[in-house]
C-alpha cells in the first residue's frame, strides 16, 4: 500500500471549536489520483512503487499531450486518461495491491493523522541577507552606511577568500520544501478536501504532496 497523495493547495481558513476555539487551517485538495504505472522488485525496477496521476476537474485532451506522454499513457490499455501530474510513491508494507487504473482517494487519511507536506516555496527574486537570512540590522544612528550591509564576511590576511556556504544575498524560494508534524484537522472525503493543521508551503493553486509521517507509518 503506499500512504500518500498528490494534492493542489487552495488555501487558508479557521475552524471554530464548540468552545470557541480558533484553528487555522490550510485546505488541500487532495486527489482522486489514478495509477498510472507500477513498478515491482522482481522487475528490471528493482523496486516497488506506483505513479500515481492527479485527475483534475478540466480534463487533458489527447491533442496536447507530447508524443512520450502518449505512448506512457498508451502502455495502461487506454483506461486511464492523460494527467498533468505525475508523482511516484514506494509500496510499503502490507495492505492492499494496486493495479493500473486504480484510484487512490483522501479517505486513506482520517482526523488527527500526523502528515508530512512538500511543495514548491513561493518565489521571492534576489533578496538580501537581512530578509533571506533574518540577519540584525546595523546601526540607524546619524553618518551610519552599513544599515543593511552583511558585515564582514571572511578573512584579510587568511585564508584571504570568502568560505564555501557562507551566507549571503541571492535568489529567496522558489525551492522544494517539506513540512513535517502537521495534523489533519479534517477530512472530506465527499468533496475531496483534507484540512491540515498550521501552513503549507506553496502558492494558492500549487502541487503539494501529501504522505503520512514516517512515524506513524512505522506504527
Amino acid at each position: 500500500m503506499i500512504n500518500g497523495i498528490i494534492g493542489k493547495k487552495v488555501g487558508m481558513t479557521q475552524l471554530f471549536a464548540p468552545d470557541g476555539t480558533v484553528t487555522p487551517v490550510t485546505v488541500i485538495k487532495a486527489g482522486p489520483c489514478v495509477v498510472v504505472q507500477k513498478k515491482t522488485a522482481a522487475g528490471k525496477d528493482g523496486y516497488d512503487a506506483v505513479q500515481l496521476g492527479l485527475v483534475e476537474e478540466k480534463p487533458v485532451k489527447l491533442k496536447n499531450v507530447t508524443k512520450p506522454m502518449r505512448g506512457h499513457f498508451e502502455k495502461t490499455g487506454g483506461g486511464v486518461p492523460p494527467t498533468r501530474v505525475l508523482k511516484e510513491f514506494r509500496e510499503e508494507g502490507a495492505g492492499v495491491d494496486l493495479n493500473i487504473g486504480d484510484t487512490i482517494l483522501v479517505n486513506q487519511f482520517a482526523e488527527g493523522d500526523s502528515i508530512e507536506v512538500v511543495g514548491r516555496s513561493k518565489g521571492r527574486g534576489f533578496q538580501g541577507t537581512i530578509k533571506r537570512h533574518n540577519f540584525s540590522s546595523g546601526p540607524k544612528s546619524h553618518g551610519s552606511m552599513n544599515v543593511r550591509a552583511p558585515g564582514s564576511i571572511g578573512q584579510s590576511a587568511y585564508p584571504s577568500r570568502v568560505i564555501k556556504g557562507t551566507r549571503s544575498s541571492g535568489h529567496m524560494g522558489d525551492a522544494r520544501v517539506t513540512v513535517k508534524g502537521l495534523t489533519v484537522a479534517r477530512v472530506d472525503a465527499e468533496n475531496h478536501l483534507l484540512l491540515v493543521r498550521g501552513a503549507v508551503p506553496g502558492a494558492n493553486g500549487s502541487v503539494v504532496i501529501v504522505k503520512k509521517s514516517a512515524r506513524q507509518r512505522k506504527k
